[in-house]
This record gives structure tokens, sequence and C-alpha cells, in this order.
């Protein structure tokens, strides 16, 4: 389906032809995010993807833009937890453009110094818009109770603190650290040839591969007793986010956790949002989702609630997943979580944009073997006794972390609530 080079410098190149599309989207991928990063630099990734918008030693960036919309085009960039990524998409005729721009920021960024400051107040105005949205804060005040003292647990964007501390010699020298060509990935789809993707790598990105980029910290904690954090405000609705440690994207297991969270509420006719939201009434958005990384992972549900409503909710919740633990799911259930599993991938894929970020996050990841046939296979495999085995391995008290923001009153009775029978 796909064919993947590494070039001399290490430069590793990715490519999917479609030959029944007019685009083609490539994306540069950077094995650099969040991770590594420590208390002192937090923040560091992101405002290094932010500036690498900002110009190049030959281009600014309205030239940039104009060079890329004026052609019809897109680009974007985002920066995760473990990596770091760079995309375009264009007409096929434009292709070579796209190479050319993407390997000049990445590796030619001018870094002014007036904009980095400049960008540092945009960034600290997107910390606070955060900061005001609930439903998106309780995420991070989540994350620091899944991973106390560790990166993960550490806001991508950083603290106005960190980012304000950060310096030009800071930023160039974690550059030059992480974004050489053996710590790179070049991925192409859409109406494209492995040979001409090639040829433009090795014409814009043929550059030194530098050193060898150092790994981030693993994450070995054992996780002793459950987490609360309750911050009070005063908004309409409490927002929670309950999330259980989970499996790492490379257990054998994460299939059957993919099912499990499709069953419980990956879409509308999920267990969640069936019993929550529409038998009860009890909120108007509840969800399920998966955080999945090298070595580590999290279940994660999350709802907008009534305060009044919240303990209510929650015994519902828990009462869900302990019967994802306890009783077989049916045979039908299960197969329509896996039609589900099913259809979402395939319908990704038929599109260039999303099949690059698939390929991309794949590879960048370290996964080895991901045909799409041997991963339907294996959702196809997954027998209701897996989910029963996996939900109780996650679904358990020690496991348990929840976050709430909202105007609560009775900590102690939310804190007697949790717990799994």
């Amino acid at each position: 389906m796909y064919k993947v080079e590494r070039l001399d410098n290490g430069l590793v190149v990715a490519t999917k032809s479609m030959s029944h599309m007019e685009s083609v989207s490539l994306g540069v991928w950077i094995r650099a995010g969040g991770r590594h990063e420590d208390t002192k630099n937090n923040g560091i990734s992101h405002l290094l993807e932010h500036l690498l918008f900002k110009g190049t030693k030959t281009r600014d960036m309205r030239r940039i833009k104009e060079d890329i919309e004026g052609r019809g085009g897109t680009f974007n960039g985002f920066t995760t937890e473990e990596f770091t990524c760079y995309l375009v998409k264009l007409l096929a005729k434009d292709m070579g453009l796209g190479v050319d721009i993407l390997s000049d920021m990445v590796l030619h960024p001018r870094l002014a110094e007036e904009e980095i400051e400049k960008e540092k107040n945009v960034i600290i105005e997107e910390i606070n818009m955060y900061k005001d949205i609930p439903g998106h804060y309780v995420h991070e005040v989540l994350s620091e109770l899944l991973w106390p003292g560790e990166p993960l647990g550490m806001p991508l964007a950083g603290s106005e603190e960190s980012v304000r501390s950060l310096t030009k010699d800071d930023i160039e020298s974690y550059r030059q650290t992480y974004y050489n060509p053996k710590n790179m990935l070049l991925v192409g789809t859409g109406l494209l040839k492995e040979e001409g993707l090639l040829e433009l790598s090795r014409k814009y990105l043929s550059s030194s591969g530098g050193k060898d980029a150092p790994p981030f910290k693993k994450f070995r904690r054992e996780q002793k007793r459950q987490g609360l954090k309750i911050n009070f405000k005063q908004t309409e609705q409490t927002h929670l986010a309950l999330g259980f440690h989970s499996l790492d994207r490379f257990n054998p297991d994460r299939y059957a956790l993919s099912l499990v969270n499709i069953l419980l509420g990956a879409n509308m006719s999920s267990r969640l949002f069936h019993i929550v939201r529409d038998e009860m009434a009890l909120c108007y958005e509840i969800s399920s989702s998966l955080r999945k990384f090298e070595d580590t992972g999290a279940f994660v549900i999350s709802a907008g609630v009534d305060e009044k409503k919240l303990v209510k909710a929650l015994e519902v919740i828990l009462k869900v997943l302990d019967s994802m633990r306890r009783e077989p799911v049916l045979e039908e259930e299960l197969r329509r979580a896996k039609e589900y599993y099913r259809g979402q991938l395939l319908f990704a894929l038929e599109e260039t944009m999303s099949f690059m970020l698939w390929l991309g996050e794949k590879i960048v990841s370290g996964e080895k073997d991901f045909s799409v046939r041997k991963i339907l296979d294996n959702i196809e495999s997954v027998s209701a006794e897996d989910i029963m085995r996996v939900s109780k391995a996650i679904f358990c008290n020690e496991k348990m972390n929840l976050a709430i923001i909202g105007p609560v009153k009775e900590s102690k009775e939310v804190e007697r609530t949790l717990q799994l029978s």
C-alpha cells in the first residue's frame, strides 16, 4: 500500500500513491515533542512550531503563506507529546513547491528575536484562553494527576513563566538537537510517485543527518492510589475528566482496547452516551477517548453536567464501567463496534491528508507492522472475553483519576463515589 525508504543521511521517506486523486498531502515529522522537555523549557516544542511559520532565511512569513495559498493549497502544523508535524496540501503539479517550503521551514528558519518575543505573547494568550475553557482545561488537570512530575503531566503549550524564560539560544539549541534528517520523516500521499518524492527529498533535504537525538525519559511509575483534583470555578456546567492508566501503543491488547473505547463512548450508540445522556438525561455531552504513547497510555471519559447531577452522573458512569468488567458484551454489540472501527479507518484512508497523518504517525512512532489488512484482522479476532479481560485490567480503583472544574461544594461526596465494586 505504501513504500518506505531511508536516505543516506538518515531521512525516512514514505509514499502512498493514490492515482485517482488530484492533490498531494505532504508532512515533515520530527521526533520531538512535549516529552523531550523539562520544567525549565516546558513549551519549547510548541513555541518552535509557531516560529517556523514566521519565515526562513530566504522567505518571509507572508511569502510562505502566499506561495501556498496562492496555488489553492493549505498548510499547518501541530505539536504532540512525542512528535511535531508540519504539513501542506497542494495540487499534484505543485508538489515540488511543497517539499521546498517545508524543508526550508524545518532546516533554515529565521528565528528572529522580535518574532520570538511576539510569538511568546501569542502563546501566552493561547494558554490563558484554554484556561478559560473548562472543557479543555480539565484535561490538563487530569494529565497532572495521571503523570505527576513527568513531562506527560505538563501542558504542551507550557506555562507563562516557562515560555517567558525561553531565549533564542535555547530555541536554536533545541532545534539543532532534534531538527535534523536523522530525526525526521517525510510522508507524501496522493497523485505522486515514489521516485519523484525521493528526488525532491535528495534535492531539498540532503543536508547532513547530524547526531542522533536523545530519547525522552520513559514513564515507569506505578500508581498506588486514586487521584482526585477539584478546581472550584463558578461555571454553568461542571466539567469532569475521568482517567485510568492504560496500554501503550505497542501492547498486543490495543485492538481490544480500541473496541472497549467504541463500546463505551466513541460514538452516539455507545453505552455511556445512550445511558448517561439519552436514558437518564444527566448531561448533554459525554465521550471516551484513548491516549496512547510509546510506554504508557490513558483511557479518558469526559462530560459536562449540572453540578447538582455530578455525583449521580459519576455513579452511573462507574456502573457502566463495572458492567464492562463483569458481563460479556453481546455478539451484536461487538459486531457493531468492529464495523464502526473498520468504517472509520477506511473512510479516513480515502483522503490524502487523512492518509498522510495516519501513515506518518505510525512510522514516526516506531510501529513496525501496520498494514490495514492486518489491523482489521486483529480487530476481527477480538472476542467478548478479550473485552472483559482488558476492562478488568484497566478499570480498577487504584488506576482511577478524576479531574473536575466547576462550582463543586461537596468534594467528600464525590470522593466517596469513586469506587468500582
